[in-house]
């Protein structure tokens, strides 16, 4: 869902200012706006249709029988909300929302009327009973209806402003209904004010008709019922994590209404004890209007800004930690003075029932809706009728239950002076249970908007060892693919290598060949274990027709290198030539190695031969072969050649030999690898193996600033591959010294480091402050491009160069430039967090801040408010928001990080290109045509230090600028510029001398 309708178009001046006040964005402005007209005028009727029937059952009823009402009043909510969830199974979602409140309001006209018609008393006693019912049965429809099509209306980061507003339409219609309430009764009866509420609910209902026409987009177009393969794997997978996040949202709900059921009964039996029916239901008005101002004027003001800050779990907290134990307190310190103890604890009772209304309308109604957010959208709306709507009709039933047993208790066994304190004492006890209810729901938000988003990752520290062990021997005997069983070898080796020979040595038998290979390839990389030398031994026991070469060849190296009394007139057999030459490589080897003289003379000869040979297999072998030796010895001749070798399989098992029998002569050919594509992979796998020695030499090559972007990226990688402690200290040093894309290249290397590392905690922990500067470091910069971006957008001086549409149009060019290294930077600052915070959230996180769906990139930002914890946290997220360049550069200013600088265009200019290192190769290039275009005046060193530019076009943009503000001194380079190796350079200096020689000519 995108709403993009936004005809309330912001503009300077009192709207803006207003909008900060209340801390909502334009485009918020419309929905918010109408969602807002809608409740309120909903709530007006409502709440004189309340308060009349309060007034009206307390008359008839006293306060004593409210907990009948609470019972019967949570099976008509229960079975309306199950109803309203069914409906949505059957109907659209936008139907049932729209068509719901007036289906409310029919009975109500019913019983009105009955009641004004009737004129026996026992009937007209039952239908007081059913019209109090019924309007509690309303509200709870009424407030569920509102929070879902708020869901649906409004992302996860929007809903946290917007609202707040929103639900500030019951604290309008509180002050409206109770200020107006007593005016009203003076020229109608409680009947005919009933009737009046009813035909206001119905024009609210208009209002939000016209909702749900203007944005049809928002609202699902099939109903529930009807759900792709895609959406039913989703919700499997999230089914149980899902059904625990449910049921604490509804002890949550539930608690809350507990909490509130109490207060409130405690509060009207005292004024039932003080007031008489007319005085009640005024006083009900007035005290209405007061909380209600008092509520509007924090909703405001005060709610959004708050759960934007302190997040929407605090604020939720704010009332059990209120009502239940700071005000109880308060209460009892005033009862220990006689003199006030019983008018103290009236108010006490009348400051408990004002806070509680306080927080309930403002922080947890705004609170709640932003809860449901991390369940999926498709079934978001039923959760949440099921959820809010069932536990609080449940816990209204309950709660009558227990204060009516508590009343009968309190009467026959509680002494006089203590029985007020009896249900006080429950509301401190179930305001305790709802804290912890809430501490438990903040651990799983994060968790079920990461499961959400369908990312995640695995690691050694996420896994126990022996379950893993048990899942790999399962999945590999188990009937599956041979890509997904290659799948586990492959995370035995990442997580698990040393106990590779324990796992995999009794399963070598039951496995195909490929992964018999590829085992007994884990089983040598991780120490060679007599234990494991008999299951190994059974693979060649097997006729050698039947076997696979490379996996007898394996098989005889592991359990020749694994014996001390070794037969070696065994191994010199398979030397003979109708032997697999894989085979027989491995026998001449294993006989260089350990064999007698006349044994490795007879084993060199096999060896040149096969090295010499036509055919490329033999030669491949052959390579293979030297890799098990220590000494080359005579062998050593023949590398020149086989690097020059036809066969690109043949030059890379040569890299491979190289490194592994350590020839330090030829390590300058296994880094020339790097630069082409066929062996690259090989190289880096080779430079690996070498570990720190190979170190040194990937620094010389990362660091030459003229060695192609390709090269150095893969040597970064390759030195993370590495992962040894010296390989990732050598990374931080340089992490700290580089900037731009080489900065990339390390963090992505650094992440696949920590990646592997089961602790990285300890890690993260030792390294915060360093990355914290870092980020900083990029929050400056990115002053310093919006900067430069607004003052390009400067109309005042465009217009000066009106005519010089070649001006106007590097400008342009500019600009695109300029926001491209901004999403760079924004890149980058995702990686840097991404070396403090668990794996599986950030990369959910990353992967939906990509997304162009506003919807998923609120989510993102919601796990990211939920995981960071550094204190540029709130600047981090409005500038990884979708936001305009103007606002984020006055989030940068009001966080410190920028200086506002009123200097010129083409000050501004300069300055970014005497830091031409920070910017990307082309946003430069865009930076010398403008000066050129201009006339910016660029000092000597920077003209020189962008004439040795590696970049090819960054070259000719300089050039470009010396052909038009130094004629002079670029005839007197140019002829050393003739041999530049970019042809675009060299073709413009060709044609430039050209053009000076036929000048001089004419």
């Amino acid at each position: 869902m995108e709403l993009k309708n936004h005809c309330l178009t912001p503009n300077r001046g009192a709207l803006a200012q207003m909008l900060k006040w209340v801390n909502l964005r334009p485009e918020e402005l419309e929905r918010t706006w109408t969602m807002f007209a809608f409740y309120t005028i909903v709530s007006v009727g409502l709440r004189w249709a309340e308060d009349s029937t309060v007034a009206l059952f307390l008359d008839q009823y006293g306060a004593g029988k409210l907990p009948w009402i609470y019972i019967a009043s949570a099976v008509t909510g229960a079975g309306l909300v199950v109803l309203y969830s069914w409906l949505q199974k059957v109907f659209l979602l936008r139907a049932v929302i729209v068509a719901i409140t007036p289906g409310m309001v029919v009975p109500l006209f019913l019983l009105v009327f009955l009641y004004g018609g009737i004129n026996i008393p026992y009937l007209a006693v039952i239908i007081i009973f059913l019209l109090r019912l019924w309007v509690d049965a309303c509200y709870v429809v009424n407030d569920l209806n509102t929070s879902i099509v708020a869901n649906q209306l409004f992302n996860i980061r929007e809903i946290k402003r917007t609202y707040p507003l929103v639900s500030s339409g019951i604290l309008v219609a509180d002050v409206i209904s109770g200020f107006s309430l007593p005016w009203l009764l003076k020229f109608a009866n409680l009947n005919t004010v009933i009737l009046i509420a009813c035909f206001v609910i119905l024009f609210g209902s208009g209002i939000l008709f016209y909702l749900t026409y203007k944005y049809p987009t928002a609202f699902p177009h099939t109903p529930q019922r009807e759900i792709t393969e895609e959406q039913a794997y989703r919700h499997r997978r999230l089914e149980t994590p899902l059904k625990r996040y449910v049921w604490q949202l509804f002890a949550f709900f539930a608690l809350l209404q507990v909490i509130g059921l109490l207060i409130d009964f405690q509060y009207l039996r005292e004024l039932n004890s003080s007031l008489g029916q007319q005085q009640l239901a005024s006083f009900l008005g007035v005290f209405g209007g007061i909380v209600g101002l008092c509520e509007l004027v924090t909703q405001w003001f005060i709610s959004s800004r708050l759960i934007e800050k302190v997040g929407v779990f605090f604020t939720a907290a704010l009332l059990p930690i209120t009502v239940g134990f700071l005000l109880p307190g308060a209460i009892s310190v005033l009862n220990l003075f006689p003199a006030i103890e019983e008018p103290g604890f009236f108010w006490g009772l009348i400051s408990l029932k004002f806070c509680d209304e306080l927080l309930r309308y403002t922080f947890v109604i705004s609170s709640g809706p932003a809860l449901y957010q991390p369940i999926p959208e498709r079934i978001r709306s039923r959760m949440q009728a099921l959820s809010s709507g069932t536990a609080e009709a449940i816990a209204s039933g309950l709660t009558g239950l227990v204060i009516f047993g508590s009343v009968s208790l309190i009467d026959q066994f509680v002494p006089q002076s203590l029985q007020k304190w009896v249900l006080i004492g429950e509301t401190v006890i179930v305001a305790a249970t709802c804290l912890k209810v809430v501490w438990e729901l903040r651990s799983r938000y994060v968790d079920l908007l990461v499961l959400s988003a369908e990312r995640g990752g695995l690691s050694a520290a996420t896994v126990g060892l022996r379950a893993f062990q048990q899942g790999i021997v399962k999945a590999l005997v188990q009937t599956g693919t041979t890509a997904d069983k290659s799948s586990c070898l492959q995370l035995v080796a990442q997580i698990d290598l040393p106990s590779a020979g324990q796992v995999l040595a009794p399963l070598l038998l039951k496995l195909p060949t490929d992964l018999q290979s590829q085992s007994l390839e884990l089983m040598l990389k991780s120490g060679i274990n007599p234990l494991y030398v008999p299951e190994v031994r059974r693979l060649l026991d097997q006729p050698q027709a039947t076997i696979d070469p490379e996996v007898f060849a394996l098989a005889m190296r592991y359990v020749w290198l694994a014996e001390e009394n070794l037969n070696l007139n065994l191994v010199e057999e398979y030397l003979h030539q109708q032997n697999h030459p894989l085979i027989r490589a491995t026998a001449a080897s294993l006989l260089l190695r350990q064999g007698t003289e006349q044994q490795k003379t007879t084993a060199t000869k096999t060896m040149r031969r096969m090295l010499t040979h036509q055919q490329e297999r033999e030669r491949i072998n052959g390579v293979r072969g030297l890799k098990e030796l220590v000494y080359l010895q005579a062998l050593r001749v023949h590398i020149p050649n086989l690097l020059q070798d036809d066969s690109l399989r043949v030059r890379c098992a040569v890299l491979e030999m190289i490194t592994a029998t350590r020839l330090e002569e030829y390590y300058p050919i296994v880094l020339a690898a790097l630069y082409y594509k066929s062996t690259r992979q090989t190289a880096m796998q080779c430079l690996v193996s070498l570990e720190n020695e190979a170190i040194p030499m990937l620094l010389k090559l990362t660091t030459n600033i003229y060695k192609p972007d390709v090269v150095r990226r893969c040597a970064w990688r390759t030195i993370a591959q590495i992962g040894t402690l010296e390989a990732r200290e050598t990374l931080w040093l340089h992490l700290e010294t580089s900037r731009g894309n080489t900065r990339d290249y390390i963090l992505q290397s650094l992440l696949r480091i920590h990646q592997k590392l089961e602790n990285i905690n300890v890690v993260d922990q030792f390294y915060e402050s360093r990355v914290e500067i870092l980020i900083e470091q990029e929050l400056r910069f990115l002053g310093e491009i919006y900067a430069a971006y607004i003052d390009l957008q400067n109309l005042d001086f465009l217009e000066n160069y009106q005519g010089n549409e070649r001006l106007l149009t590097i400008a342009q060019l500019l600009k695109r430039s300029l926001l491209e290294l901004a999403l760079d930077v924004r890149d980058r600052l995702l990686l840097l967090l991404k070396l403090l915070y668990p794996a599986e959230k950030m990369q959910a996180a990353a992967f939906n801040l990509q997304s162009q769906s506003l919807i998923n990139l609120a989510r993102g930002l919601e796990i990211l408010d939920h995981t960071v914890n550094l204190a540029c946290k709130s600047l981090l997220l409005n500038i990884l928001d979708r936001r305009p360049e103007q606002e984020k550069l006055k989030y940068l200013i009001e966080a410190g990080f920028w200086q506002n600088e009123n200097i010129p265009v083409k000050k501004r200019l300069s300055k970014m290109i005497s830091q031409g290192y920070l910017l990307s190769d082309w946003c430069l290039a865009c930076c010398l045509h403008f000066a050129q275009a201009a006339y910016v005046r660029l000092t000597t060193a920077e003209i020189l230090a962008n004439l040795r530019h590696p970049t090819g076009f960054v070259r000719e943009a300089t050039i470009s600028y010396l052909s038009v503000v130094s004629q002079r001194v670029l005839q007197e380079i140019l002829p050393h510029l003739q041999k530049d190796p970019h042809p675009l350079v060299a073709a413009q200096v060709k044609e430039l001398i050209a053009k000076y020689k036929e000048g001089v000519q004419n």
